[in-house]
Formats: C-alpha cells, structure tokens, sequence
C-alpha cells in the first residue's frame, strides 16, 4: 500500500515537474520572442547632420562626428570629409540639395540667423544656429554638441585647453596697463568697427586690451573717422575678411589716401597689425588659443 502511493506520488511529482517545465520553456521562448520583436532600447534614430560653416565643420571634425553635408569654401575642410557633399556657400546654401539629403539636424550660426532662418523656413528646414560670438558661447556650443552626439569626452578637452589658455592670460597680463584698442573689419570695398560683442572684440577681451566701441548691442559699427581718432587707441587692428589680399591692399590705400589716420597714436607709433584671417575668423573657431597667443604679442610688445 505504502509502496504503491509512494509510487503514485513521484508519478505525479514528475508529471507537474515536467508541466512546469514545459511551461517555463513556453514562457521563456514566448519572452525572447516577444524582445526580438520590439526595437532594442539601446538603438538610437540615424543621425544625418549637415554642418554650413567652416566652424562648425572644424568643431565636429574635433569632435569626431560624422556629416552627410558640409559647406562648399576655398577653405580646406578637415580630411574626414573630403568625400562628403559640399551644400554651398555658408551665407546661401543650397536648399534644394540640403533638403535631398533628408538631414536629422542642420547647423549654421546665429550672426546668419536674420538672414538664413526664413530661408530655411521657406524651404522645410528647421536649423539650429550656434552662438560662437564669443569663446565662452563657442565653449557653451561644444559642450552641447558633446552632449548630442555623445562626444562628452572629446567636448571637455576641447573646452578645458580654452579654459586653462584664458586662465594663463589673465594671470599674465594681471597688473599690466591695458592698452586701447580699435578692431576694423575689412570686406572688399568697405570696413566697419567691431564692437566688443563680436568674436574678435571678445578675443581682445581676453587678451586685456579694452575695444574702444564700448557698451554697443551690436556686432559691428559703420566707421567714423573723426569719431575714432578722438578716441586715439594705443593699438589699430585690421582683420580682412573674405578677400584678405584686396582688403589689406584696400586698408593701405585708405590709411595713405585719408590724412587723419597720419594723427592716431597707433599710427605714429607703428602700431597697427593686419590679423590672419585664418586665425581671426568672425565667429569663434578652434583655433582660439593660438589667437589669443597672437594677440598678446601685438597688445603687449
């Protein structure tokens, strides 16, 4: 009797075992498929970005991100793109083609933002504009850019080398004299004042000299000659942009032809400079440190 239940008993252990098993098996297989079904958690949407300025392009170069469109220039762009689709100039780009691209973000600058926003608008494009007027806003940029893409690491060198640059400059330049200082933009044909609020007048910032177009909401100044030599900076700097041989050459003419600038101190005391523009760009670029390193040589001689 005792034999024949306890027989019965290990039957019905084994039954439920091999039940609970099945079961299990069903549920696990049923799990697994059902994950294999559902897009992993860990995949992440395309991301097809178009940089429109040199800039930009040379900070997600840095960066080490990957563009399906960056802007067409005379500049040479960094060899990770050499194969990637030029979209036209940065002040009008090609919104036919930068639209065929299907981007997932397209990036320019905000002192083109007046200009370009309806543009994009226009044509279907939602683009973000970075503000690089200044090397804290360029830092401030990366740092996001770092974010987005999931470049953190790459962003914060980037940012701490410009941190430490400007850091070793105010100590250096801490209880020295700061001198005056007047910055001219120069494009073909013309030239305006920058004000502090630009790239290169924050540039000058940080290098200790004080920009005589104080307290401007703006970028740039239409010139006045009278009014500038009233102001007689120590330090005259002529920053060329877009054709950087004319310019220059329209600057000498300028400073030959019109007898007031024979009165400026910066003048008589031979201290006027024409600013690379491959370092001095109008909106802030990675090439900031050795900028500011430039600088420091003319504002403190």
């Amino acid at each position: 009797m005792d034999k024949a239940w306890s027989r019965m008993l290990l039957l019905f252990i084994v039954i439920v075992a091999a039940g609970c098993s099945n079961v299990g098996s069903a549920a696990t297989e049923n799990e697994m498929n059902a994950k294999a079904a559902e897009p992993s958690a860990a995949a992440k949407p395309e991301q097809r970005v178009i940089s429109t300025t040199v800039a930009i392009t040379q900070m997600l170069d840095a960066l080490e991100v990957d563009l399906i469109g960056v802007p067409t220039s005379a500049k040479v762009l960094p060899a990770r793109y050499d194969d990637v689709t030029r979209v036209g100039n940065p002040m009008s780009p090609d919104m036919e083609l930068v639209k065929s691209l299907k981007p997932t973000e397209v990036l320019s600058v905000t002192t083109l933002e007046y200009d370009l926003k309806p543009v994009f608008e226009a044509a279907g494009i939602e683009a973000s504009f970075l503000n690089l007027t200044s090397v804290e806003s360029m830092n401030k940029a990366l740092t996001e850019l770092g974010d987005t893409y999931g470049k953190q690491e790459q962003a914060k060198a980037i940012v701490t080398k410009f941190d430490e640059k400007v850091a070793e400059i105010q100590d250096a330049t801490a209880n020295k004299e700061k001198p005056s200082v007047l910055i001219l933009l120069g494009v073909p044909g013309s030239y305006l004042v920058a004000t502090e609020k630009s790239y290169i007048g924050d540039l000058v910032r940080l290098a200790g000299g004080v920009n005589i177009a104080q307290g401007e909401d703006v970028e740039y100044l239409a010139s006045n000659t009278e009014y500038l030599h009233q102001s007689n900076p120590d330090v005259i700097l002529r920053a060329a942009h877009g054709m950087p041989e004319e310019v220059v050459k329209m600057f000498d003419k300028e400073f030959q032809k019109n007898d007031i600038w024979k009165h400026f101190k910066a003048v008589q005391n031979d201290r006027v400079y024409d600013l690379e523009e491959a370092l001095f760009g109008t909106t802030g670029n990675l090439f900031a440190v050795d900028a500011i390193d430039a600088l420091m040589e003319m504002l403190y001689p």
